[in-house]
């Protein structure tokens, strides 16, 4: 049955788990999770980070691959306000830690679902694109944020072309399957980082207008959810902010929700 129920009590929800949390972790904030070394408790769904080099950032310099560079941001927080999420309104069995996974390393295909971010910084070896293209053809499921305007899509696009060179890009509609899986979406709107509070300004760079894509294998199933011109990570780590609107975040959560219960389903 379809979840009706609005998330207008997120922000208490995430306040309350997230310090239940840190009380029964020693004062930290997040759980422990795992860095490319595989599952680490059995488990129907992973959360799993995506971690590159990066070649490129928007004030020209280059990134690494270590923890602090552009896949890392928001991480853990973002994440595992997610996976309290996914626990707390849903059935999809998910008692592992957090996830960090590598592209050279084997456990890529133990997971079914990954999310990347500042992926206008990502850069591939020949290798690594292909070992990122066997996992979605084998039906692996990637979910795409945090990048903003023309040249950060140019930049997206030229690894996601060594990766899936054939496959054409679509905008999601509000009837799509994805978005009735879990909650009826039938309204998205710009999601933007915590920038928003002090400034108002739901955009950055010249992304003005919020881009909901996909790219689908030969069965038409997705296999790549993008979310250009938007930052959802912030919305998900801000949401027990009062400053940050819960109009945001409400939605932030249900997006990836419902991502998660396609990619787990189809």
């Amino acid at each position: 049955m379809k979840l009706s129920r609005p998330l207008y009590a997120l922000p208490v929800l995430f306040s309350l788990t997230v310090g239940l949390y840190a009380l029964q972790f020693g004062g930290r904030r997040y759980t422990r999770y795992s860095y490319s070394d595989g599952p680490t408790v059995p488990s129907e769904f992973y959360w799993s980070r995506l971690q590159y080099n990066s070649g490129y950032a928007s004030g020209g310099s280059f990134g690494f691959r270590a923890y602090g560079g552009s896949w890392s941001r928001d991480f853990p927080k973002a994440d595992n306000d997610c996976l309290i999420a996914l626990r707390r309104l849903t059935r999809i069995h998910s008692p592992s830690a957090l996830n960090v996974v590598d592209l050279d390393s084997d456990h890529l295909f133990d997971f079914p679902w990954i999310y990347a971010v500042d992926v206008n910084t990502w850069t591939f070896t020949d290798e690594e694109a292909k070992r990122l293209h066997d996992y979605l053809l084998k039906g692996g499921f990637l979910m795409v944020d945090d990048f903003h305007g023309t040249d950060d899509w140019q930049h997206f696009m030229a690894g996601m072309r060594q990766v899936l060179p054939d496959r054409p890009v679509e905008d999601l509609r509000d009837q799509d399957e994805i978005y009735h899986v879990l909650y009826d979406i039938n309204e998205k709107f710009q999601i933007p980082s915590e920038v928003y509070v002090n400034t108002g300004r739901t955009y950055e760079k010249d992304g003005y207008v919020p881009k909901w894509r996909a790219i689908r294998n030969d069965r038409g199933r997705i296999m790549v959810a993008i979310c250009a011109n938007m930052h959802l990570g912030d919305a998900w780590e801000w949401a027990d902010s009062p400053e940050y609107p819960e109009k945001f975040s409400g939605l932030a959560f249900r997006i990836v929700l419902n991502y998660i219960t396609y990619a787990m389903t189809h």
